[in-house]
């Protein structure tokens, strides 16, 4: 597949896993052009994370799910700082874990761990699904969870399974400061100087239509896409899109729905026609 992309200009709008991404399609030959779509901090207030992370040495969880990989490397960061890493690896070890999807496997690879059980669906209704056939009466649960998603239906649903959930939100977003990057990514569809916009996460199609409406250029953006092709990594993105009024082009095949199916995709698609005669443009 080596070169498949060459002369190719990507937009992607990956935050979490931006550069293995970018990295990924370069390798291919395409000219990638980086949209964050906003800033990762830790919380705030470290306190509580700092108690949460206390609690699950003092008693491990009996259940733990980790929602992102993001969410599980920030709580390390924290572990670290407190100088309990083997304390609290020692801990995650004695928990049964379930992780959304494929990310969160990763991370806990990170520290010499493997997930028990991955979600077929990476999402958090993939996560309350998976849970519901499991018994969880009596079970301490350990749920990390992430920044702009109420996750009140999945904590009421564990509870109502019997279960004594504790919750840790170890990060939070800033949109704010990648806004004016995204009205300048609108601004390179509109002028067609972009070959493909890649999503991989529904969050990205939040933001982007939000963004765009902040400023004015919701038309503009829905005109834009209409002459994009929009690569998706999955049905929850594709999903996100249809409920905006977008539609996918270019989508990974056998229902493998990870980064190198989807670029393998983008490369059988764009292969089709010639690209587009850019001008390199890098945000950051």
């Amino acid at each position: 597949m080596a070169g498949k992309l060459d002369g190719y200009r990507i937009l992607i709008l990956e935050t979490r896993e931006e550069a293995q991404f970018s990295r990924l399609l370069a390798e291919q030959g395409a000219d990638v052009l980086q949209c964050p779509m906003f800033t990762i901090h830790d919380a705030p207030d470290p306190a509580p994370v700092e108690a949460w992370i206390r609690r699950c040495i003092d008693r491990p969880f009996d259940d733990l799910v980790l929602m992102t990989g993001e969410g599980l490397r920030r709580l390390m960061k924290v572990v670290r700082r407190l100088g309990l890493e083997a304390e609290f690896v020692a801990a995650v070890g004695k928990s049964r874990k379930f992780t959304r999807g494929p990310k969160p496997g990763r991370a806990l690879r990170e520290i010499g761990l493997e997930p028990d059980i991955t979600t077929e669906k990476p999402t958090s209704e993939g996560i309350a699904e998976m849970l519901s056939r499991l018994d969880l009466k009596g079970h301490r649960l350990g749920l990390q969870l992430y920044p702009e998603k109420d996750h009140s239906v999945l904590t009421d649903a564990i509870k109502a399974w019997g279960a004594e959930v504790d919750t840790v939100s170890p990060y939070v977003y800033d949109s704010k400061a990648a806004e004016a990057n995204i009205v300048a990514a609108i601004d390179e569809m509109a002028a067609g100087r972009i070959d493909a916009i890649a999503l991989t996460s529904s969050g990205q199609v939040r933001r982007l239509v939000e963004a765009a409406t902040a400023h004015g250029r919701d038309q503009q953006l829905r005109a834009a896409l209409a002459g994009t092709p929009i690569a998706s990594v999955g049905p929850v993105v594709s999903d996100e899109l249809k409920s905006f009024g977008l539609h996918t082009g270019i989508y990974p095949a056998n229902d493998a729905f990870f980064m190198k199916p989807l670029i393998a995709a983008m490369s059988l698609a764009l292969g089709k026609s010639a690209p587009r005669n850019a001008v390199q443009t890098r945000m950051t």
